[in-house]
């Protein structure tokens, strides 16, 4: 399984517009696949949308967005909002369970870490990476792949 995060910064004052524009245009992606989770910040860097697709591996993700792509309802009109974009492909730890349907929020904080060259199999396996909380370990539980900034789920799936 690997995860597309796909980051928009957006015009200031723009976010309700783009949220709802997003969602007119997501009702005819979803049949492709549907989203992982779609956010906006709230702390940290504003007017930033997050959005999470998952895909069993890049030749699926290859597939789906060719398919999507003919939809003429995708992608969402919100180009003239959009002041920059960044895309990651990011695949998560073995041992994080895949996201399914949920009731946690409405604050999800999405974390990056950078590790030293090498270490990526004891870092996996660090306490640091481990739930300390009951709340953690619940949120662990429905998806934890982690971007140091907070975001409000508008949808969180």
């Amino acid at each position: 399984m690997i995860y597309e995060i796909r980051t928009y910064q957006i015009a200031p004052g723009s976010l309700a517009e783009v949220e709802k524009r997003f969602g007119d245009a997501y009702q005819y992606r979803k049949k492709y696949s549907e989203l992982t989770a779609f956010l906006h910040t709230e702390v940290g860097p504003l007017n930033e949308i997050v959005h999470i697709w998952g895909y069993k591996d890049l030749a699926d993700r290859a597939r789906v967005r060719g398919e999507a792509s003919k939809e003429a309802n995708w992608p969402p009109k919100i180009q003239e909002f959009i002041r920059a974009m960044r895309s990651e492909i990011v695949v998560p730890f073995s041992f994080i369970p895949e996201p399914h349907p949920g009731k946690l929020g409405p604050v999800y904080e999405l974390r990056y870490y950078t590790i030293k060259p090498g270490t990526l199999p004891d870092t996996a396996m660090s306490p640091i990476l481990e739930p300390s909380t009951p709340r953690e370990r619940a949120c662990r539980l429905t998806w934890s792949n982690s971007v140091s900034r907070s975001s409000t789920g508008s949808r969180f799936v």
